[in-house]
């Protein structure tokens, strides 16, 4: 099978996610991308580049793959006449309706509407958690609702019976070639490996670091992660508060240096308001970090019933309190592993599922 995968935003995560599964894939993958950046000029523009470049390239492909970037119903409108007769999957790394705004910020509805119409306009909707799919389609009435007439509310069905949830693949093995010799010593090192950005709500995070702080506990810090424009403030006074216990500050470009503080870190937390998946904790787990998060979003997926209470929370209160237990108890802390749990989701495993759902559509749909 010839699979052309189509991504107008080629960066992070969608670009990890596109150049994995080509690798792996056993069939043909064809990527057809553009650059990761302006992504709302992407989600208006990337479909009428993407097409041309499709027609101009004679592309030949038996099922298209797009992600949730591309405005699919303008790209398979342009290319009719070569994909009419094509089976089209629309892979949801992320959705416009429910992803946090800015304080301030008032949501603009087209971008969701575009999610959308790319829906109605694929053979299969792939969400990349339960969560995600599930918080969609609960937002997805209002945003209908929110138009004076025919607002097709009835879609809503039809979308969640062509809809499935298709984890995420994330190219994990490669992460044990800088495994640590040894034990980790030292003192509890305490991981952030997320974008330094308001939906990852770091002033959470920071906040309860200044409360074990001033309780007594010994523990250093790794900050890892992307400012995008600049540091954000609370950031750049974490530095003057928290001083030598930051071990490492900001962004690393080599995988390598990423992979190392991975291994050297015991305790991996996240804050987040908004994280539809969660490849940051996910790659923590492998390397043997214990998961300290809130009990929303996509997080419960991934911790085991009978650890719930060392590694949810549901109050800042409450992250404090695990905090402190898991250095309490750096020793169970360091001999607790969820690294199967996270293994499920190397890409060995899932682009053979992949491969099997799309085989099946394929079939289906000829």
């Amino acid at each position: 099978m010839r699979i052309c995968l189509l991504e107008p935003y080629d960066t992070g995560s969608h670009g990890d996610w596109l150049r994995g599964y080509a690798a792996y894939s056993r069939h043909e993958v064809i990527p057809l991308t553009l650059d990761g950046r302006f992504w709302k000029w992407r989600m208006h523009g990337g479909a009428v580049t993407l097409a041309r470049r499709y027609l101009d390239q004679d592309i030949s492909a038996d099922l298209l793959l797009a992600s949730d970037m591309l405005d699919l119903s303008t790209f398979r409108a342009l290319t009719r006449r070569r994909t009419a007769h094509l089976p089209a999957v629309l892979y949801m790394h992320e959705n416009q309706l429910t992803y946090p705004m800015r304080p301030g910020e008032k949501r603009d509805l087209h971008y969701g509407f575009i999610n959308y119409a790319s829906m109605l306009s694929s053979e299969l909707v792939c969400f990349n958690s339960d969560f995600h799919r599930a918080s969609w389609f609960d937002e997805l009435p209002r945003l209908l609702k929110h138009f004076p007439d025919y607002n097709e509310l009835p879609s809503v069905d039809l979308l969640q019976v062509r809809s499935m949830t298709l984890p995420l693949g994330l190219d994990l093995e490669p992460l044990d070639a800088y495994r640590l010799r040894g034990e980790r010593k030292g003192p509890a090192c305490i991981l952030w490996n997320h974008r330094w950005e308001y939906d990852k709500a770091p002033e959470l995070f920071l906040q309860a670091l200044y409360r074990l702080q001033e309780r007594g506990y010994d523990f250093t810090l790794a900050l890892l992660g992307e400012a995008f424009v600049s540091i954000p403030p609370e950031f750049t006074e974490a530095q003057a508060r928290l001083g030598k216990r930051i071990v490492q500050f900001g962004y690393l470009d080599a995988r390598a240096d990423y992979a190392r503080w991975l291994w050297q870190s015991d305790i991996v937390v996240s804050t987040a308001l908004h994280d539809f998946f969660g490849a940051a904790i996910v790659e923590a787990l492998y390397c043997g970090c214990l998961p300290v998060l809130p009990d929303r979003l996509s997080y419960p997926q991934f911790i085991p019933a009978e650890m719930a209470g060392r590694c949810l929370y549901d109050s800042p209160e409450g992250l404090v309190d695990l905090l402190a237990a898991a250095i309490d108890n750096l020793a169970q802390t360091r001999a607790t592993s969820l690294r199967e749990v996270a293994a499920q989701y190397d890409w060995s495993i899932m682009a053979p599922r992949y491969d099997a759902v799309f085989e099946a559509l394929l079939a289906r749909e000829a």
